[in-house]
Order: structure tokens, then C-alpha cells, then sequence
């Protein structure tokens, strides 16, 4: 039988030690974490609300990446890969639209000098 048809059929994924899959999570967590820092020179330069949950989202971004890297080094097991990855998701989710709620104009939190 195929070993990766048996991996699959046993309850396993095939991504452990995939090298393209590295490489692809490789990639998105350099530039996921480009984006994290300019987020953090953002923040540091504005000092707001509003950037500190960009930063916390696009931070949550790169968890997403270390958590893939590292199921596919066999570090992480695909069910805790999964719980995790979702919970990221709806951080993401959570926080971005938190953002967009907080701080939009007319919001109660908002006011002429904080713009």
C-alpha cells in the first residue's frame, strides 16, 4: 500500500516533513513578520489604540505561521494544530472588528483629539 495513502487512512495528514510545505510556511512567516514589525514601528510612532490591536492582529498572523511550521517540523500534532489555528482565526477576526468598531467616527470611545 502507499505510505502516504496508509498515513491518511490511519487518521495522519502528510505534512510532517513535507520540505515544499516548509517552504511555503517559510515564506509566509517572513513576510508575515515584515508586516509584524512595520505594525510595531506603526504603533510605536502613532501610540493608539487602534495600532495596538493591528499589531496584537498581524502578531496572531504570525503565531499562525510558527503553529504551521511547526506541525510540519512534528512539533505540533495536527489536533492541537487545528484547535490552535482556528482559535487564531477568531482572534484575528475578533480583534480586527473590535478595532474597526472602537475606533470608528462616532464610536464611544471617539472624540476630536484623538485623531
Amino acid at each position: 500500500m502507499n505510505p502516504i495513502l496508509a498515513s491518511a487512512t490511519a487518521g495522519g495528514w502528510g505534512v510532517e516533513g513535507s520540505l515544499p510545505l516548509l517552504a511555503v510556511v517559510a515564506v509566509a512567516g517572513l513576510g508575515t513578520g515584515v508586516l509584524f514589525l512595520v505594525s510595531l514601528v506603526a504603533y510605536h510612532r502613532r501610540r493608539s489604540g487602534q495600532y495596538a490591536l493591528i499589531s496584537v492582529a498581524v502578531g496572531a498572523l504570525l503565531g499562525r505561521s510558527v503553529v504551521g511550521a511547526g506541525t510540519v517540523l512534528g512539533v505540533v500534532p495536527m489536533p492541537v494544530h487545528h484547535f490552535l489555528e482556528h482559535s487564531l482565526d477568531f482572534l484575528i477576526a475578533a480583534v480586527v472588528l473590535y478595532a474597526v468598531y472602537a475606533h470608528a467616527p462616532g464610536s464611544v470611545g471617539d472624540d476630536a483629539t484623538s485623531k
